[in-house]
């Protein structure tokens, strides 16, 4: 595996991210606590992943951006979804960490409350770095 393997890695990571939240999501709904613990300890696992693989791709690079080559309607669409997933980005790592204190001292409708917000920003995060992946590497890749 070489660095250029990383972003697709890491919206790899994101989609398992993705589908465990939801299911996590799901399963405490219909009061299946233990599995919801299973799915949240997966996505939090495969999160980490990815913002390891993340950090250390961008690392490797120099922080160098790679460019948006879509034109036309696409531009102002991807830029609004990169914009929205970086802004909710900076904000979802302390916001899982608030949210999982609670868990440690049991305080469990704590956890609930803050769960609310987290879970749909956290979901947001996941699935939009997976849009911003395909439409950065996959629909319009840069050209060379």
């Amino acid at each position: 595996m070489s660095i250029s393997d990383l972003p697709a890695l890491n919206a790899t990571l994101n989609g398992i991210s993705t589908i465990f939240i939801a299911a996590g999501w799901y399963l405490i709904r219909r009061g299946y606590w233990r599995q919801h613990i299973a799915c949240m300890v997966t996505a939090l696992f495969t999160s980490t992943l990815f913002l390891a693989s993340y950090l250390t791709y961008h690392y490797a690079r120099g922080g160098q951006a790679t460019l948006f080559s879509g034109e036309g309607i696409v531009r102002p669409i991807y830029f609004t979804i990169l914009i929205s997933h970086i802004l909710l980005a900076f904000i979802i790592l302390p916001l899982v960490i608030t949210t999982l204190v609670p868990v440690f001292r049991r305080r469990w409708s704590k956890h609930a409350r803050l769960g609310r917000w987290t879970m749909p920003v956290w979901l947001y995060v996941s699935v939009t770095g997976v849009l911003v992946y395909l439409m950065l590497y996959r629909w319009f890749p840069a050209a060379g």
